[in-house]
């Protein structure tokens, strides 16, 4: 199980299932939201228990993202006809246990950094 929480606590979640697919995502949407790159994995929305008031952004027709509406923290993805939520990394109760596994969308990616990790990386 994994625990994890928004920088100012008001926003808590628990993953009951092992989390998968851990990425950093480099799209547009994610580095104009966190900032920077954006690191997650998925679960089934079943087994995300979220508590506190997530705020909902539908930045497409497609997907939302939730976020802390107090201290902002990015915290969910999920598509609108998935069965999975993706949680924050970086919000997660440590240890993980998890390495990222691929980078996604590094088409989109900042020209102020490289990606030199080495591990897979997608166009979309």
């Amino acid at each position: 199980m994994h625990t994890g929480h928004c920088l100012c606590g008001d926003i808590g979640f628990t993953v009951d299932a092992p989390l998968q697919g851990a990425s950093a995502c480099h799209c547009g949407q994610c580095r104009k939201m966190s900032g920077h790159l954006w690191a997650s994995a998925y679960a089934p929305k079943e087994n995300i228990t979220i508590t506190g008031p997530v705020a909902w952004f539908e930045a497409t027709p497609a997907a939302k993202r939730g976020f802390c509406p107090r201290c902002g923290s990015f915290l969910f993805w999920t598509a609108h006809d998935e069965t999975t939520m993706s949680v924050a990394l970086g919000a997660l109760d440590e240890p993980t246990g998890l390495k990222i596994e691929k980078h996604i969308f590094v088409a989109d990616k900042g020209d102020y950094y490289d990606i030199a990790d080495g591990l897979p990386q997608q166009d979309q």
